[in-house]
Order: structure tokens, then sequence, then C-alpha cells
């Protein structure tokens, strides 16, 4: 059985940046939305995430336009005291579940989940194999091109033989009897989050081999907040280690000086720049694991034993190999948001997805031209190495630059907290915000061509 839904827009894809797109939409148009997901519910990728995971930014930083995720309050007590709260993994689904109840509320969008889209405008039931068309008019919007793997949904990238005890980072949390070792593979956000949660439960730094292929630059947390004179002046201080870097290695060892990059070995010259926000408690805590491999990524793992490209290096018999190595975000490449056959979401301003997600579905909402749509909100694609780092940030400062020409999308943009670079209406300012704008007006013209060529 097939019947018509009556939509202006199909959103495919209820995570992160189809819920920003489609919230940001219909607040300022009169339309109707079909939104589909496979999972059960909205949220994307968090539904299945580790149950100890968090943001590793600001909470402010994520969700929708219309609504804070989190109160928008500085912690009170911990090693984070005075940094804003970061929500966990069941805040960020519920907190997307109310969205989804106010969107539901409005009239003007219906929700599809267990549901693929196949193609042809049509949607069809994981559950029921109902399927539902949608007319020729209505606008397809893919908000799945960045979606990202979680080790939950992945197997790993190694073999595995039958005798190996390997899990993914949730099962962590479901462990009933301590090995004598740990095995942490992967370099980025989850395999740091798994040695953290670790250490935290009492397990003895030593019991750790950490398998990391690639080491990570992250960026200090600290710097990256939602107060205007924090985030501005981390703004400025990158544009003016660029202008005067002479090699992508000088720019980073420049950004460390400055307190704004990380690296958990300081002997060691990271090659990975996905740049994740890290505490420095927590990279204290990550410095005291010492059974670091570096031999490249794992192509086997047996009991007892793993095998790399130039030979097997031996582990605990009993060991835990702890899978952190799904690729996470996603390098496709770059394509225009607005195209006839779809609209694609991806970041617009560096990092942020949700924030251009919801920019792209305000700009969809007051803009006709799709060539215009395009020149406001040109795409920036995420940072892997030290050169795709310095291409994201060219990009992505250069459409802030276009989109913030536009006298309504810098006033919207000012309003929402999705915004990292946003001055709120009526903020108070004060001596450090100036310097922080004096010296970003007049670092960022020379930085962003210094990036251009080092990129």
């Amino acid at each position: 059985m097939t019947r018509t839904v009556e939509a202006d827009y199909l959103v495919v894809g209820a995570g992160a940046m189809g819920m920003a797109f489609t919230d940001a939409l219909i607040d300022h148009a009169d339309v109707r939305v079909a939104l589909v997901d496979r999972r059960h519910s909205v949220s994307g990728h968090w539904i299945e995430a580790y149950p100890f995971v968090r943001l590793h930014q600001a909470s402010a930083f994520y969700g929708v336009a219309s609504h804070l995720l989190g109160g928008g309050q500085l912690q009170q007590r911990g090693p984070e005291e005075g940094l804003q709260e970061r929500a966990s993994q069941p805040q960020i689904c519920a907190y997307y579940t109310r969205m989804l109840e106010r969107m539901l509320e409005s009239g003007r969008v219906e929700f599809f989940p267990n549901s693929e889209y196949v193609g042809d405008r049509a949607v069809v039931s994981r559950i029921s194999g109902e399927r539902a068309e949608v007319p020729g008019r209505c606008r397809i919007v893919d908000a799945r091109y960045l979606a990202p793997s979680i080790p939950a949904e992945r197997p790993p990238p190694f073999g595995v033989t039958e005798d190996a005890r390997v899990l993914p980072v949730g099962d962590l949390a479901r462990l009933e009897e301590a090995p004598s070792q740990y095995v942490v593979v992967g370099s980025g956000k989850t395999a740091t989050d798994a040695c953290i949660w670790l250490l935290s439960r009492g397990v003895d730094p030593d019991a750790i081999c950490w398998v990391r292929p690639r080491d990570p630059w992250m960026m200090n947390r600290a710097v990256v907040q939602p107060d205007p004179a924090i985030f501005l002046r981390m703004a400025a201080d990158t544009m003016q280690a660029a202008q005067d870097a002479t090699s992508l290695e000088e720019l980073f060892l420049r950004l460390e000086e400055a307190g704004i990059m990380l690296r958990i070995d300081r002997t060691v010259m990271p090659t990975m720049a996905k740049t994740p926000t890290l505490a420095t408690w927590e990279l204290e805590q990550l410095r005291t694991l010492e059974n670091v491999v570096r031999r490249g990524h794992i192509q086997a793992v047996d009991r007892g034993k793993l095998t790399f490209a130039d030979g097997p290096v031996a582990v605990a018999q009993d060991a835990v190999v702890v899978h952190c190595a799904a690729d996470g975000l996603k390098y496709p490449p770059l394509v225009p948001v607005w195209r006839p056959e779809a609209i694609t979401l991806q970041p617009i301003r560096a990092g942020f997805p949700c924030f251009g997600a919801a920019l792209s579905g305000y700009v969809e909402a007051t803009r006709d031209d799709d060539d215009e749509k395009n020149r406001l909100c040109p795409p920036s694609p995420y940072g892997n190495s030290m050169a795709q780092w310095a291409r994201m940030n060219v990009l992505g400062t250069r459409a802030a630059m276009s989109f913030s020409s536009e006298p309504d999308v810098k006033e919207w943009s000012n309003q929402v907290a999705l915004n990292p670079a946003r001055i709120p209406p009526g903020h108070p300012g004060s001596a450090a915000l100036d310097d922080a704008l004096e010296r970003l007006a007049a670092h960022t013209r020379p930085g962003l061509a210094r990036l251009a060529e080092l990129m």
C-alpha cells in the first residue's frame, strides 16, 4: 500500500543536522516537512552511542537554534569548574525527543521512524513495509551525507579470531569480570573517552595498552567556550599564529604555545588534526598511559597477539581489545549545498555542524534563488590532517565572511547560541572583547592568505 504525503520538504536523517535544519526552516517559513530516519526515534547516532559519552564541546553549541540544549550554565564543581556544561548521552536524546514533540505539535512536521528513503521520492517502513511518497515539488534534504560511523554499528576494521576478546567501546560499561589488560584501539575522541573512563573506574594505567596509529592534535576546551571574548580571542590568536607561520608544523606549535592546541606526547609531532576539544585534566590523565603502540593500523587480533604490517605485538592472554576504530567523521567531496536533486547539508562555518544546518534552514526559508543561497553558504569540510584542518578554516572563515555580510543573517546568527562567534544582542562588552575584535580584524585576511598557502 502506498500513500501520498503532502510535504514541501523530505528531510532524510533525523540526527543533529536534520533536526537543526528542520527547526530553523519551519520557524521561518510556512512549509510542511516529512522527517525520515532509519532508527526508531530522533537523535541519530546518539541513540547507539556508548553510555559514558558526553559532548566534547559546550552544550550551547549543539542542538537546534530555537531551544538551548541544557541551561547554558557553568559547571559548579569537578575538574571543569567554570567551563560550560556538556550534555550526556541521555540528556542529548531527551532533548531531541522534546524538539520532535515541538515540531509535531506545530502541525507542519510528520515523522517517519524506522523508515528508509529508497529514492524516487519514496519512503518505506522497515517495520510494516508501508510505502509513502511525496509530490514532485517536494525538495529532498540529505542530512546523512556526513553521518558518522560509530563502533556500535560498525565491525572492527581488522580481523578477529574466534578466541580473541574484542568489544565495541560501549560494551565496556557492561563487563562483568576484569581482565588483566585493556587494549584500546583508536586515535580519536572515542579512544580518549575510553581511556579516561577506564582510569575513572580505578584501572591501573599500566593495565592499559593504547594502540594509537596516529597521534592527534586536540583543542583546549577552555578556549572553545560560548563567551565572545574567549572564543574570538582564540580565533584572533589562531589567525595571528597563521600569519607568521612558515610551515604547518610551526603553526601548530605556535597554537600549542598559545594554549589553543594540545597533544598528548610533546615528543611526537601529531599528524591527525580532527581537533575535538579536550580538557587539560583529561590530558594529564592520558599522559599517565605509557604503553602506547605506534605501529600503524592493526591487521588482526588473536588471543594474546596483535598483528601489524611489520609484525606481531604480544598482549595478555585475557586482554579485552576495545574497538574505538570506527571512522567517525566523514570526508566525502564537498558539493554545493543546493542542487536540483537535493539540499545536501554540510558544515558552513569551520566545524559546528549544527550551526551550519540551522543556517542552511534559515537561508532556505528566507531566499528563493539557489545560486544566491550557495553564495551565502559555501560548505566547509571537517579536518583530518594538519593540511585539511587549514583548508577547513580557510573555507569556513570565508563562508562566515559571506553570510555575515547579509544584515538579516547576521542579526539572526547573533541570536543563535549554536553560532560560536556570535555577540548576543545587549552583550555588555569588555576590554577583552574589544581587544579580540581588534586583533581579529587586523590578522584575519593575512592569516587566511597564509593558511591558504600552507594547506
